[in-house]
Formats: C-alpha cells, structure tokens, sequence
C-alpha cells in the first residue's frame, strides 16, 4: 500500500497511520511529494513511478486530502497500473471552497502554491475497474472554517459534500478534524477494513 500525504505536510505525518496499518497486517510505503512548488499533474506522475518500481502485482493507494487528488490524477492519466483498491481521506474531489477562497485572497496565495493546479478540475466518479472508499470527517474544528463559511457537516478544512464520488464502493463519516484523519486510531481501523475486505465496518466494536 502507498501512503500520500497532504498539503503542507510530508511522509513523516503519516507514520502513525503507517504504523497502525502495518500492526493491522499491511504493509505500507509512503510517497513524499513537494505540495506546494510543483504542480498536481508532475505529482501525480511522480506517484505513478513511485508506485511502478515497488513492482507489485497488485497495489492500493491511500490518500489525504490533497494526497488522494494526485492519486485521482494518476489514475486518470496511467491505466498500466497493478490492481487496488483506493482510500481516500478528506480528500475535496469535487473542489475545496477554502483553498478557493486563499486564492482570492493575494496574500494567501503562497500558501496553496503550485497545489492550485489540483483544483482547476473536479472529480465526479470514482476511478473505474478500483473499489474506492471515502472517509470524510464531521467534528468542524479548523481553521478552515474561519476562511470560508463552509456547508455542514466538514472536518474544519473540507466538506463531506466535497469528499462524494458517484459509484464510490463505500463511505464512511467519523467524528474527526481534517489532521485527525491521519491520526485518529478508528481511521486506520476503517482503512484496514476496507483494504482487507473492500467495506468499511460501519458498526465497529467498542
């Protein structure tokens, strides 16, 4: 499995989720990638390299926030890649108000950077031939929602609206911020659950 992280931060913000994961019996490789000073597409097509050399017969892809848009983006572009199956974590397939908003704001601007480039096309339908999760957090809390007034329920950063995909397998809403998304312990449960079985446990045992 290949780990991608969001913007602004790197692989090493998804080694507790890689950790867990592996203690839940897959292993992971985590795909680090400039977010802010080089586009989606050369990311995207970074990612697919990455994913080519680990030479597996088969591979899925886990992706946060903008992590799970350079993983749409590669598999629009390359269709050569080893079976998998896909999760992705608050990831604003169908475009991110806040981000929008910083790049109205000029003096914003540099903190999306290059990432904008994500945003010029949106994703309606999930990759084909791919089972696809979604998990979309609902706690509010972030400093996205001081930037833009952002619809209900949201993980302070992103809206669930934003995460949707048409013929996505599965989707799952958990009480967590945007960060708590790669944190947060029944995250790497739910991810673990639907890599292992292609659905997440909607009623998870206490």
């Amino acid at each position: 499995m290949v780990l991608v992280h969001g913007l602004w931060y790197g692989p090493m913000s998804m080694s507790l989720l890689a950790l867990r994961l592996e203690r839940l019996g897959l292993e992971c490789h985590r795909f680090g990638y400039p977010t802010l000073s080089r586009s989606v597409k050369a990311n995207a097509q970074a990612l697919y390299r990455f994913a080519l050399e680990l030479d597996s017969d088969s591979i899925d892809f886990v992706g946060h926030s903008l992590g799970g848009l350079v993983i749409m983006h590669m598999l629009d572009r390359f269709g050569d890649l080893p079976p998998g199956r896909i999760v992705l974590l608050g990831s604003p397939v169908r475009g991110s108000s806040v981000a929008s908003r910083m790049v109205e704001i000029k003096a914003a601007r540099p903190l999306i950077g290059e990432a904008r480039s994500g945003l010029e096309r949106s994703f309606s339908k999930a990759p084909r031939d791919r089972e696809t999760g979604i998990i979309a957090g609902t706690s509010g809390v972030g400093l996205g929602r001081v930037i833009e007034n952002l619809e209900k329920p949201h993980d302070g950063t992103i809206s669930v609206a934003e995460t949707r995909l048409d013929d996505a397998t599965d989707m799952l809403e958990l009480p967590v911020s945007h960060t708590g998304l790669v944190i947060a312990r029944p995250v790497a449960e739910a991810i673990a659950s639907f890599l292992h079985h292609g659905r997440f446990d909607h009623e998870p045992n206490d």
